[in-house]
Protein backbone atom coordinates (compact mmCIF):
# COMPACT_ATOMS: atom_id res chain seq x y z
CA UNK A 1 0.00 0.00 0.00
CA UNK A 2 3.28 2.05 0.49
CA UNK A 3 2.32 3.45 3.88
CA UNK A 4 4.86 4.83 5.74
CA UNK A 5 6.40 3.26 8.76
CA UNK A 6 4.32 5.42 11.70
CA UNK A 7 0.54 4.27 9.53
CA UNK A 8 1.74 0.62 9.73
CA UNK A 9 2.97 0.60 13.46
CA UNK A 10 -0.45 2.11 14.13
CA UNK A 11 -2.02 -0.45 12.52
CA UNK A 12 0.05 -2.99 14.24
CA UNK A 13 -0.75 -1.22 17.52
CA UNK A 14 -4.43 -1.23 16.68
CA UNK A 15 -4.65 -5.45 16.00
CA UNK A 16 -2.26 -5.77 19.16
CA UNK A 17 -5.46 -5.87 21.37
CA UNK A 18 -6.79 -8.97 19.68
CA UNK A 19 -4.35 -11.12 20.79
CA UNK A 20 -3.89 -14.30 18.59
CA UNK A 21 -5.71 -12.50 15.58
CA UNK A 22 -3.17 -9.67 16.25
CA UNK A 23 -0.19 -12.44 16.32
CA UNK A 24 -1.65 -14.54 13.35
CA UNK A 25 -1.79 -10.80 11.32
CA UNK A 26 1.48 -8.98 12.13
CA UNK A 27 3.65 -12.26 11.54
CA UNK A 28 1.53 -12.65 8.33
CA UNK A 29 2.58 -9.14 7.29
CA UNK A 30 5.82 -8.76 8.53
CA UNK A 31 8.37 -11.62 8.68
CA UNK A 32 6.00 -13.60 7.09
CA UNK A 33 6.17 -11.82 3.89
CA UNK A 34 9.23 -8.86 4.53
CA UNK A 35 12.04 -11.43 3.37
CA UNK A 36 10.70 -11.13 0.04
CA UNK A 37 9.65 -7.88 -0.40
CA UNK A 38 12.99 -6.45 1.13
CA UNK A 39 15.62 -9.33 -0.70
CA UNK A 40 13.42 -11.07 -3.67
CA UNK A 41 14.31 -10.52 -6.77
CA UNK A 42 11.70 -9.55 -9.32
CA UNK A 43 10.66 -12.93 -10.32
CA UNK A 44 10.19 -13.93 -6.89
CA UNK A 45 7.89 -11.25 -6.00
CA UNK A 46 6.17 -11.24 -9.04
CA UNK A 47 4.96 -14.74 -8.34
CA UNK A 48 4.58 -14.50 -4.17
CA UNK A 49 3.85 -11.10 -3.24
CA UNK A 50 1.00 -10.71 -4.99
CA UNK A 51 -1.28 -13.57 -3.25
CA UNK A 52 0.30 -12.49 0.23
CA UNK A 53 -0.35 -9.21 0.24
CA UNK A 54 -4.08 -10.07 -1.03
CA UNK A 55 -4.41 -12.69 1.63
CA UNK A 56 -4.94 -15.72 -1.18
CA UNK A 57 -1.82 -17.36 0.74
CA UNK A 58 -0.46 -17.11 4.35
CA UNK A 59 3.07 -16.40 5.45
CA UNK A 60 5.28 -18.22 8.13
CA UNK A 61 8.91 -17.12 9.17
CA UNK A 62 11.02 -20.28 10.07
CA UNK A 63 14.12 -19.32 11.76
CA UNK A 64 13.78 -21.52 15.06
CA UNK A 65 14.63 -25.13 15.30
CA UNK A 66 14.96 -27.70 18.11
CA UNK A 67 18.57 -26.73 18.81
CA UNK A 68 18.76 -23.27 17.82
CA UNK A 69 16.95 -20.41 19.26
CA UNK A 70 18.59 -17.52 20.40
CA UNK A 71 21.76 -18.82 18.80
CA UNK A 72 19.95 -18.51 15.13
CA UNK A 73 23.39 -18.93 13.39
CA UNK A 74 24.17 -22.40 14.92
CA UNK A 75 21.02 -24.21 12.96
CA UNK A 76 21.46 -27.08 11.69
CA UNK A 77 19.02 -27.64 8.88
CA UNK A 78 21.08 -28.65 5.47
CA UNK A 79 20.88 -28.18 2.04
CA UNK A 80 22.81 -29.92 -1.30
CA UNK A 81 22.05 -29.19 -4.20
CA UNK A 82 20.53 -31.84 -6.07
CA UNK A 83 22.77 -33.46 -9.35
CA UNK A 84 20.75 -32.16 -11.94
CA UNK A 85 21.30 -28.52 -10.24
CA UNK A 86 17.41 -27.61 -10.24
CA UNK A 87 16.73 -28.45 -6.56
CA UNK A 88 18.22 -28.43 -2.84
CA UNK A 89 16.98 -30.86 -0.90
CA UNK A 90 16.55 -29.50 2.52
CA UNK A 91 16.79 -31.21 5.70
CA UNK A 92 16.17 -30.62 8.96
CA UNK A 93 12.77 -29.23 11.53
CA UNK A 94 11.67 -25.77 12.52
CA UNK A 95 10.32 -25.53 15.95
CA UNK A 96 7.53 -23.07 17.29
CA UNK A 97 6.82 -21.52 13.70
CA UNK A 98 3.56 -19.21 14.27
CA UNK A 99 1.19 -19.33 11.68
CA UNK A 100 2.62 -22.99 10.74
CA UNK A 101 -0.34 -24.56 10.55
CA UNK A 102 -2.29 -22.36 8.34
CA UNK A 103 0.73 -21.22 5.91
CA UNK A 104 1.12 -21.77 2.66
CA UNK A 105 4.62 -20.49 2.13
CA UNK A 106 7.52 -20.61 4.56
CA UNK A 107 10.42 -18.53 5.05
CA UNK A 108 13.02 -20.85 6.01
CA UNK A 109 16.57 -20.92 6.43
CA UNK A 110 19.39 -23.83 5.57
CA UNK A 111 23.07 -23.88 5.67
CA UNK A 112 24.48 -24.89 2.24
CA UNK A 113 27.13 -27.48 2.25
CA UNK A 114 26.98 -27.23 5.82
CA UNK A 115 28.04 -23.50 6.49
CA UNK A 116 26.78 -21.42 4.10
CA UNK A 117 23.44 -20.20 5.90
CA UNK A 118 20.99 -19.37 3.15
CA UNK A 119 17.19 -17.97 2.93
CA UNK A 120 14.72 -19.50 0.73
CA UNK A 121 11.18 -19.77 -0.21
CA UNK A 122 9.03 -23.05 0.08
CA UNK A 123 5.61 -23.81 -0.29
CA UNK A 124 3.55 -26.28 1.72
CA UNK A 125 2.73 -28.31 -1.19
CA UNK A 126 6.88 -28.90 -2.15
CA UNK A 127 7.85 -32.67 -2.09
CA UNK A 128 8.96 -33.22 1.76
CA UNK A 129 7.47 -30.21 3.50
CA UNK A 130 5.13 -31.23 6.40
CA UNK A 131 3.98 -30.00 9.34
CA UNK A 132 3.03 -31.14 12.46
CA UNK A 133 0.36 -30.92 14.99
CA UNK A 134 -0.57 -27.80 17.04
CA UNK A 135 1.23 -26.82 20.05
CA UNK A 136 -0.92 -26.36 23.33
CA UNK A 137 0.29 -22.68 24.41
CA UNK A 138 -0.01 -20.67 27.78
CA UNK A 139 -1.27 -17.98 25.74
CA UNK A 140 -2.17 -16.87 22.09
CA UNK A 141 -4.29 -20.02 22.23
CA UNK A 142 -5.97 -18.75 18.68
CA UNK A 143 -3.15 -18.76 16.81
CA UNK A 144 -1.04 -21.36 14.80
CA UNK A 145 1.94 -23.00 16.03
CA UNK A 146 3.71 -25.56 14.86
CA UNK A 147 6.87 -27.84 13.62
CA UNK A 148 7.93 -27.72 10.34
CA UNK A 149 9.73 -30.92 8.80
CA UNK A 150 11.83 -31.17 5.69
CA UNK A 151 12.95 -34.35 4.60
CA UNK A 152 14.52 -34.43 1.98
CA UNK A 153 12.69 -31.22 0.69
CA UNK A 154 13.27 -30.07 -2.83
CA UNK A 155 13.14 -26.52 -3.20
CA UNK A 156 13.66 -25.18 -6.92
CA UNK A 157 16.80 -23.70 -7.13
CA UNK A 158 15.88 -20.35 -7.86
CA UNK A 159 13.99 -19.95 -4.75
CA UNK A 160 16.94 -18.99 -3.06
CA UNK A 161 16.40 -15.39 -1.59
CA UNK A 162 19.01 -12.94 -1.85
CA UNK A 163 23.04 -14.61 -2.00
CA UNK A 164 23.86 -18.11 -0.73
CA UNK A 165 25.71 -17.86 2.37
CA UNK A 166 23.68 -14.74 3.25
CA UNK A 167 20.55 -15.73 5.17
CA UNK A 168 21.85 -14.19 8.25
CA UNK A 169 21.58 -10.81 6.72
CA UNK A 170 17.71 -11.36 5.34
CA UNK A 171 16.98 -13.10 9.01
CA UNK A 172 18.73 -10.38 11.10
CA UNK A 173 17.18 -7.29 9.13
CA UNK A 174 13.59 -9.05 9.41
CA UNK A 175 13.78 -9.57 12.51
CA UNK A 176 14.52 -5.82 13.09
CA UNK A 177 11.29 -5.17 11.65
CA UNK A 178 9.30 -8.30 13.72
CA UNK A 179 10.27 -6.62 16.80
CA UNK A 180 9.63 -3.04 16.18
CA UNK A 181 6.14 -4.24 14.87
CA UNK A 182 5.75 -6.79 18.63
CA UNK A 183 6.56 -3.87 20.14
CA UNK A 184 3.82 -1.84 18.52
CA UNK A 185 1.47 -4.63 19.13
CA UNK A 186 2.37 -4.59 23.03
CA UNK A 187 1.13 -1.13 23.37
CA UNK A 188 -2.16 -1.92 21.64
CA UNK A 189 -2.80 -4.75 23.89
CA UNK A 190 -1.51 -2.36 27.19
CA UNK A 191 -4.22 0.39 25.83
CA UNK A 192 -6.98 -2.81 26.24
CA UNK A 193 -5.65 -3.90 29.48
CA UNK A 194 -5.93 -0.37 30.84
CA UNK A 195 -9.61 0.34 28.88
CA UNK A 196 -10.69 -3.33 30.80
CA UNK A 197 -9.38 -2.02 33.99
CA UNK A 198 -11.21 1.01 34.36
CA UNK A 199 -14.05 -0.17 33.29
CA UNK A 200 -14.24 -2.88 35.89
CA UNK A 201 -13.06 -0.24 38.19
CA UNK A 202 -16.09 2.08 37.73
CA UNK A 203 -18.39 -0.27 38.03
CA UNK A 204 -17.13 -2.63 40.70
CA UNK A 205 -18.25 -1.29 44.28
CA UNK A 206 -16.37 -1.90 47.96
CA UNK A 207 -17.59 -0.23 50.83
CA UNK A 208 -20.11 1.95 49.28
CA UNK A 209 -18.19 3.60 46.32
CA UNK A 210 -16.30 2.14 43.22
CA UNK A 211 -12.71 1.02 43.68
CA UNK A 212 -11.40 3.58 41.59
CA UNK A 213 -12.11 6.22 43.84
CA UNK A 214 -9.62 4.39 46.30
CA UNK A 215 -5.65 5.49 45.97
CA UNK A 216 -4.25 2.53 45.75
CA UNK A 217 -6.07 1.41 43.00
CA UNK A 218 -5.45 5.20 41.23
CA UNK A 219 -1.75 4.31 42.15
CA UNK A 220 -1.91 1.46 39.75
CA UNK A 221 -3.97 2.96 36.87
CA UNK A 222 -1.96 5.86 36.85
CA UNK A 223 1.34 3.40 36.88
CA UNK A 224 -0.14 1.44 34.14
CA UNK A 225 -0.93 4.87 31.79
CA UNK A 226 2.66 6.54 32.76
CA UNK A 227 4.01 3.62 30.86
CA UNK A 228 1.89 3.05 28.23
CA UNK A 229 2.50 6.91 27.82
CA UNK A 230 6.58 6.21 27.49
CA UNK A 231 6.30 3.22 25.28
CA UNK A 232 3.40 4.93 22.82
CA UNK A 233 6.52 8.08 22.88
CA UNK A 234 9.14 6.14 21.93
CA UNK A 235 7.05 3.44 19.28
CA UNK A 236 6.45 7.06 17.61
CA UNK A 237 9.64 8.93 18.27
CA UNK A 238 11.42 5.93 16.59
CA UNK A 239 8.65 5.46 13.62
CA UNK A 240 9.45 9.54 13.35
CA UNK A 241 12.62 8.55 13.16
CA UNK A 242 12.43 5.86 10.69
CA UNK A 243 10.35 7.62 8.29
CA UNK A 244 12.64 10.23 7.80
CA UNK A 245 15.57 7.79 6.62
CA UNK A 246 12.85 5.97 4.31
CA UNK A 247 11.99 9.11 2.78
CA UNK A 248 15.53 9.32 0.94
CA UNK A 249 14.89 5.89 -0.80
CA UNK A 250 14.12 5.24 -4.32
CA UNK A 251 11.61 3.35 -4.45
CA UNK A 252 11.73 2.51 -7.96
CA UNK A 253 15.07 1.50 -8.07
CA UNK A 254 16.08 -2.02 -7.94
CA UNK A 255 17.71 -2.55 -4.82
CA UNK A 256 14.78 -0.55 -3.10
CA UNK A 257 14.08 -3.73 -0.15
CA UNK A 258 18.02 -3.76 0.35
CA UNK A 259 18.68 0.29 0.76
CA UNK A 260 15.34 -0.31 3.32
CA UNK A 261 16.69 -2.89 5.18
CA UNK A 262 20.05 -1.24 5.78
CA UNK A 263 18.10 2.18 6.84
CA UNK A 264 16.38 -0.21 9.39
CA UNK A 265 19.51 -2.14 10.70
CA UNK A 266 21.09 2.06 10.96
CA UNK A 267 18.33 2.09 13.68
CA UNK A 268 18.47 -1.78 15.60
CA UNK A 269 19.32 -0.36 19.06
CA UNK A 270 15.56 1.49 19.11
CA UNK A 271 14.09 -1.85 17.26
CA UNK A 272 15.84 -3.41 20.78
CA UNK A 273 15.38 -0.74 23.03
CA UNK A 274 11.11 -0.74 21.98
CA UNK A 275 10.77 -4.43 22.19
CA UNK A 276 12.10 -5.18 25.16
CA UNK A 277 10.45 -1.82 27.19
CA UNK A 278 7.36 -2.52 25.23
CA UNK A 279 7.15 -6.00 26.09
CA UNK A 280 8.15 -5.56 29.87
CA UNK A 281 5.49 -2.53 29.85
CA UNK A 282 3.03 -5.11 28.64
CA UNK A 283 3.70 -7.39 31.54
CA UNK A 284 3.60 -5.19 34.42
CA UNK A 285 0.19 -3.58 33.11
CA UNK A 286 -1.84 -6.37 32.54
CA UNK A 287 -0.06 -8.05 35.97
CA UNK A 288 -1.83 -4.99 37.15
CA UNK A 289 -4.87 -5.52 35.41
CA UNK A 290 -5.48 -9.13 37.03
CA UNK A 291 -4.75 -7.12 40.76
CA UNK A 292 -7.31 -4.80 40.07
CA UNK A 293 -9.77 -7.56 38.40
CA UNK A 294 -9.00 -9.63 41.75
CA UNK A 295 -10.56 -12.78 41.87
CA UNK A 296 -12.28 -12.24 38.69
CA UNK A 297 -8.90 -11.49 36.92
CA UNK A 298 -7.94 -15.14 37.42
CA UNK A 299 -11.40 -16.32 35.75
CA UNK A 300 -11.37 -16.77 31.97
CA UNK A 301 -15.05 -15.28 31.91
CA UNK A 302 -13.30 -11.80 32.60
CA UNK A 303 -10.66 -10.00 30.00
CA UNK A 304 -7.39 -9.77 32.45
CA UNK A 305 -7.10 -13.44 32.24
CA UNK A 306 -6.44 -13.50 28.56
CA UNK A 307 -4.44 -10.59 28.28
CA UNK A 308 -2.24 -12.29 31.66
CA UNK A 309 -1.53 -15.27 29.52
CA UNK A 310 -1.07 -13.79 26.34
CA UNK A 311 1.27 -11.27 26.79
CA UNK A 312 3.81 -13.41 28.41
CA UNK A 313 5.39 -14.70 24.67
CA UNK A 314 6.21 -11.11 24.16
CA UNK A 315 9.55 -11.22 26.14
CA UNK A 316 10.65 -14.28 24.36
CA UNK A 317 9.63 -13.43 20.49
CA UNK A 318 11.76 -12.28 17.60
CA UNK A 319 14.78 -12.40 20.01
CA UNK A 320 14.66 -13.03 23.79
CA UNK A 321 14.71 -9.79 25.91
CA UNK A 322 18.24 -11.11 26.98
CA UNK A 323 19.55 -11.29 23.36
CA UNK A 324 18.29 -7.87 22.66
CA UNK A 325 19.82 -6.70 25.55
CA UNK A 326 23.05 -8.44 24.43
CA UNK A 327 22.74 -6.54 20.93
CA UNK A 328 21.69 -3.11 22.53
CA UNK A 329 24.94 -2.77 24.24
CA UNK A 330 27.42 -4.75 22.26
CA UNK A 331 25.86 -1.93 19.43
CA UNK A 332 26.79 0.87 21.51
CA UNK A 333 30.14 -0.69 22.54
CA UNK A 334 31.12 -0.73 18.42
CA UNK A 335 30.22 2.61 17.80
CA UNK A 336 32.31 3.48 20.57
CA UNK A 337 35.51 1.59 19.49
CA UNK A 338 34.60 3.01 16.12
CA UNK A 339 34.53 6.69 17.03
CA UNK A 340 30.97 6.52 15.78
CA UNK A 341 29.99 7.59 19.27
CA UNK A 342 31.63 9.97 21.33
CA UNK A 343 31.68 9.15 24.95
CA UNK A 344 32.57 12.17 25.85
CA UNK A 345 29.23 14.04 24.95
CA UNK A 346 26.21 13.54 27.56
CA UNK A 347 23.75 13.52 24.23
CA UNK A 348 25.21 10.08 22.98
CA UNK A 349 22.00 8.35 23.92
CA UNK A 350 19.84 10.90 21.36
CA UNK A 351 18.48 14.12 21.25
CA UNK A 352 19.96 16.82 23.61
CA UNK A 353 17.25 19.19 25.70
CA UNK A 354 18.43 22.36 26.68
CA UNK A 355 16.87 23.04 30.32
CA UNK A 356 14.50 26.34 30.52
CA UNK A 357 12.46 27.57 33.41
CA UNK A 358 9.27 25.63 32.64
CA UNK A 359 7.28 22.97 34.26
CA UNK A 360 9.88 20.29 32.97
CA UNK A 361 13.05 22.35 33.41
CA UNK A 362 14.03 20.00 36.69
CA UNK A 363 13.50 16.57 34.76
CA UNK A 364 15.43 17.94 31.83
CA UNK A 365 18.41 18.50 34.30
CA UNK A 366 17.41 14.97 35.39
CA UNK A 367 17.84 13.46 31.88
CA UNK A 368 21.17 15.36 31.84
CA UNK A 369 22.18 13.77 35.08
CA UNK A 370 20.80 10.46 34.05
CA UNK A 371 22.94 10.45 30.68
CA UNK A 372 26.29 11.72 32.95
CA UNK A 373 25.57 8.58 35.43
CA UNK A 374 25.13 6.34 31.89
CA UNK A 375 28.57 7.27 30.94
CA UNK A 376 30.78 7.19 34.10
CA UNK A 377 29.61 3.59 34.34
CA UNK A 378 30.21 3.43 30.85
CA UNK A 379 33.43 4.53 30.48
CA UNK A 380 34.85 2.36 33.50
CA UNK A 381 33.49 -1.01 31.93
CA UNK A 382 35.31 0.04 28.78
CA UNK A 383 38.63 0.54 31.08
CA UNK A 384 38.73 -2.18 32.45
CA UNK A 385 37.44 -4.80 29.59
CA UNK A 386 37.82 -2.87 26.50
CA UNK A 387 36.18 -4.47 23.47
CA UNK A 388 36.04 -7.65 25.60
CA UNK A 389 33.48 -5.82 27.33
CA UNK A 390 30.76 -8.46 25.46
CA UNK A 391 31.78 -11.23 27.71
CA UNK A 392 30.60 -9.55 30.66
CA UNK A 393 26.29 -9.71 29.98
CA UNK A 394 25.71 -9.28 33.36
CA UNK A 395 27.71 -5.64 32.84
CA UNK A 396 26.02 -5.37 29.55
CA UNK A 397 22.52 -6.24 30.42
CA UNK A 398 22.76 -3.13 32.94
CA UNK A 399 24.53 -0.71 30.41
CA UNK A 400 21.23 -1.93 28.53
CA UNK A 401 19.06 -1.25 31.20
CA UNK A 402 19.93 2.22 31.52
CA UNK A 403 20.36 3.20 27.66
CA UNK A 404 16.38 1.70 27.89
CA UNK A 405 15.30 3.92 30.72
CA UNK A 406 17.47 7.00 29.24
CA UNK A 407 15.56 6.42 25.66
CA UNK A 408 11.90 6.30 27.42
CA UNK A 409 12.13 9.31 29.56
CA UNK A 410 13.48 11.30 26.46
CA UNK A 411 11.14 10.19 24.63
CA UNK A 412 8.04 11.07 26.99
CA UNK A 413 10.00 14.87 28.04
CA UNK A 414 10.50 15.46 24.05
CA UNK A 415 6.76 14.78 23.65
CA UNK A 416 5.13 16.46 26.59
CA UNK A 417 8.04 19.58 25.53
CA UNK A 418 6.35 19.58 22.27
CA UNK A 419 2.58 19.74 23.58
CA UNK A 420 3.72 22.50 26.16
CA UNK A 421 4.67 24.55 22.97
CA UNK A 422 1.87 23.47 20.77
CA UNK A 423 -1.01 23.85 22.92
CA UNK A 424 0.03 25.21 26.75
CA UNK A 425 0.73 23.97 29.85
CA UNK A 426 -2.94 23.30 30.94
CA UNK A 427 -3.96 20.90 28.60
CA UNK A 428 -0.61 19.35 28.58
CA UNK A 429 -0.68 19.03 32.47
CA UNK A 430 -1.26 14.97 32.64
CA UNK A 431 2.03 14.59 30.12
CA UNK A 432 3.80 16.47 32.51
CA UNK A 433 2.57 14.51 35.99
CA UNK A 434 3.32 11.45 33.76
CA UNK A 435 7.41 12.92 33.01
CA UNK A 436 7.50 14.19 36.46
CA UNK A 437 6.78 10.14 37.91
CA UNK A 438 9.13 8.07 35.21
CA UNK A 439 11.81 10.30 36.20
CA UNK A 440 11.56 10.07 39.65
CA UNK A 441 11.68 6.28 39.35
CA UNK A 442 14.25 6.01 36.17
CA UNK A 443 16.88 8.48 38.01
CA UNK A 444 16.81 5.06 41.13
CA UNK A 445 17.12 2.58 38.38
CA UNK A 446 19.98 3.91 36.63
CA UNK A 447 21.95 5.60 39.72
CA UNK A 448 21.67 1.39 41.15
CA UNK A 449 22.90 -0.11 37.76
CA UNK A 450 25.88 2.65 37.84
CA UNK A 451 26.30 1.50 41.31
CA UNK A 452 26.33 -2.29 40.64
CA UNK A 453 28.52 -1.71 37.57
CA UNK A 454 31.30 0.86 39.39
CA UNK A 455 31.25 -2.02 42.17
CA UNK A 456 32.23 -4.54 39.78
CA UNK A 457 34.95 -2.99 37.82
CA UNK A 458 36.68 -0.84 40.19
CA UNK A 459 37.85 -1.39 44.27
CA UNK A 460 39.63 0.74 47.03
CA UNK A 461 40.21 4.02 46.47
CA UNK A 462 39.39 4.23 42.66
CA UNK A 463 36.19 2.98 43.41
CA UNK A 464 35.03 4.93 46.21
CA UNK A 465 36.19 8.27 44.06
CA UNK A 466 33.67 6.81 41.55
CA UNK A 467 31.22 6.31 44.15
CA UNK A 468 31.57 10.28 45.31
CA UNK A 469 31.03 11.65 41.81
CA UNK A 470 27.77 9.02 40.95
CA UNK A 471 26.50 10.07 44.18
CA UNK A 472 26.93 13.85 43.68
CA UNK A 473 25.23 13.13 40.00
CA UNK A 474 21.97 11.07 41.39
CA UNK A 475 21.62 13.48 43.93
CA UNK A 476 17.78 15.15 42.89
CA UNK A 477 14.95 16.61 44.54
CA UNK A 478 11.74 14.26 44.18
CA UNK A 479 8.55 15.56 42.59
CA UNK A 480 5.14 14.52 44.47
CA UNK A 481 4.15 11.27 43.29
CA UNK A 482 1.65 11.06 45.14
CA UNK A 483 0.18 13.65 43.45
CA UNK A 484 0.67 13.01 39.93
CA UNK A 485 -0.47 9.83 40.10
CA UNK A 486 -3.72 11.54 41.70
CA UNK A 487 -4.31 13.75 38.22
CA UNK A 488 -3.13 10.91 35.72
CA UNK A 489 -5.73 8.22 36.92
CA UNK A 490 -8.78 11.07 37.43
CA UNK A 491 -7.70 11.88 33.48
CA UNK A 492 -7.77 8.12 32.73
CA UNK A 493 -11.02 7.26 35.04
CA UNK A 494 -13.13 9.97 33.49
CA UNK A 495 -11.94 9.51 30.01
CA UNK A 496 -12.80 5.62 30.18
CA UNK A 497 -9.27 4.86 28.19
CA UNK A 498 -5.77 5.53 28.34
CA UNK A 499 -5.13 9.60 27.74
CA UNK A 500 -2.17 11.91 28.25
Amino acid sequence: AGLDCTSAILIGEYVGGTGSFGVTLSVHSGIGTMPLALFGNSAQKKKYLPPLVNGEKIGAYALTEPKSGTDALSIETRARLSPDGKYYILDGTKQFITNGGIADIFFTYAKVDGDKMTAFVVERGFEGVSTGPEEGKLGIRGSSTTNLFLDSARVPARNIIFEIGRGHVVAFNTLNIGRFKVAAGCVGMAKQALEDCIAYARERVQFGRPICQFGLIQSKIAGMATDIYMAESMLYRTCGLIDGALSTIDRNAKDTGKQYAKSLSDYAIECSINKIYCSEMLARVTDEAVQIFGGYGCCDDYPAERLYRDCRIFRIYEGTNEINRVIIAGRLLKKVISGEIDTSSAAVLGDSTSVDAGPLGYQQSLLRKAKEMFLLAFDAAMAKYGDAMDEEQEIMGMISDMAIDIYAAESGLLRALKSIRNFGEQPSFAKICMVHLYMNASVFRIADCAQQILAAVAAGETLETKMEALREISRFTPADSIRARRIIAERAIEAKRFTC
